[in-house]
């Protein structure tokens, strides 16, 4: 078990320790320039690959969807719960504390723990997330309209044209296929470089409001992921892919967002940065958990 987590964690840790130390040492990263790469290119890329080279019945693709929808909604629902009672802002800390890394990190531990069946499947939860995400915050924080928002994600089409091949059992051409899989290949490791250059820009403030609001993002998380898991009958990996994207910490673009709309950044990427420490402590745990339920 122990070399099993670690081919799991440490490739995931190994990776973002490298984009960490690389701002540490002031060597010099295009932050901008990749985030809009994972965004409007490779992202993209790597939705198409991976519903394209789906195996699974259509059920259990749409049943994992679904019960995406519905995990985003009761965890919106549950911390506007907890930001209400605790007399915080909702514009500024209810994406922090309702949307988790599903894909930085979510995305590398769902393909390394479960192949290329788990990363098809975390990739349906992260665009269900995305969708939710680039929906929301707009909402919330500022004047922009969510539908002019999601008319310019290129992940909204990318999801689009995956279905139509899955479903449609569709053939790419040999050389768009290629060039798609080559180019969503290089998502993950851009991924993991992004999150540790960002994390190493971050600075906690407000420190017990931020450990709060971290440990409470993930523990709301894995606890209506598990009971959504179970609500919807999940088995195997689906199930344990849909807890393990459940728990993941608070979302890097989290940040990004409320940097963009004024919208209390520092206490945002202190939230970011908190749940991310307190889920380098959980991970062993929640992996071991998932592996186990998948067997």
């Amino acid at each position: 078990m122990i070399g099993q987590l670690s081919g799991i964690l440490l490739p995931v840790l190994a990776l973002a320790g490298i984009g960490f130390g690389w701002r540490r040492f002031g060597f010099p990263f295009e932050r901008e320039f990749v985030t809009r790469l994972i965004v409007n290119v490779c992202g993209p890329c790597l939705i198409i690959d991976s519903f394209a080279g789906l195996t699974l019945p259509i059920a259990d693709v749409a049943n994992m969807v679904v019960a995406g929808i519905a995990m985003f909604v009761l965890t919106i629902t549950c911390a506007w719960g907890v930001l209400r009672i605790a007399r915080l802002s909702v514009r500024s800390y209810l994406p922090a504390l309702a949307i988790g890394n599903h894909g930085n990190i979510g995305l590398p531990l769902c393909l390394f723990a479960f192949g290329e069946t788990g990363l098809a499947l975390g990739v349906a939860v992260f665009v269900t997330t995305s969708v939710g995400q680039f929906m929301l915050t707009p909402m919330l924080q500022s004047q922009d309209s969510p539908i002019r928002t999601l008319a310019t994600t290129p992940v909204i089409y990318a999801a689009a044209i995956g279905t139509v091949v899955f479903a449609g059992d569709l053939q790419l051409p040999e050389w768009i296929a290629a060039s798609i899989g080559l180019l969503g290949d290089v998502t993950i490791p851009l991924m993991l470089l992004a999150l540790g250059n960002t994390l190493a820009g971050l600075r906690a403030k407000r420190l017990p409001m931020a450990l709060s609001l971290g440990a409470t993002r993930l523990v709301i998380g894995f606890g209506l992921a598990l009971g959504v898991a179970e609500i919807f009958g999940l088995e195997g990996v689906s199930r344990s892919v849909l807890i393990l994207q459940g728990a993941m910490p608070a979302a890097v673009f989290n940040y990004l967002f409320a940097a963009r709309y004024d919208r209390d950044p520092d206490d945002v990427a202190s939230i970011v940065l908190t749940s991310t420490l307190l889920s380098a402590l959980t991970l062993p745990l929640l992996v071991s958990y998932v592996l186990a339920i998948a067997a």
